[in-house]
């Protein structure tokens, strides 16, 4: 069983995620923004980050690139799940440090095969 921390402003989204990583028997964390996700990765060292990109405080591109940058979380694996659905945020999303690019609305056996192969073994 991993621990994946999901971050996302919208509730309803937080718990769709929050289902489909339970539902494959998983841990679900969760955070309503960039800012404190970085914080609760940085305290509870989770296996997987799920990461919306548009979000107050802190967005997810800059979340990602923060948590790249931090060697206590450098190594926690990140997919962006987000609306933003065109190829230049998709490569941005990349350079920033995410391992993939899920767009929203979320087909539930596309986020767990991504899930499954982003996951450290």
């Amino acid at each position: 069983m991993a621990r994946i921390l999901i971050v996302d402003d919208s509730p309803s989204q937080r718990l769709g995620l929050k289902r489909i990583v339970e539902k494959i028997g998983h841990e679900a964390l969760l955070s309503e923004d960039g800012a404190a996700g970085v914080e609760i990765a940085r305290n509870e060292q989770p296996d997987l980050i799920l990461m919306d990109v548009l979000m107050p405080n802190l967005n997810g591109f800059q979340a990602t690139r923060t948590i790249r940058r931090d060697p206590t979380i450098a190594h926690i694996p990140v997919i962006l799940v987000t609306t933003k659905d065109q190829e230049p945020d998709k490569v941005w999303g990349i350079r920033q440090g995410a391992k993939a690019y899920v767009t929203k609305p979320v087909v539930e056996n596309e986020l767990i095969s991504t899930l499954e192969a982003c996951l450290p073994v």
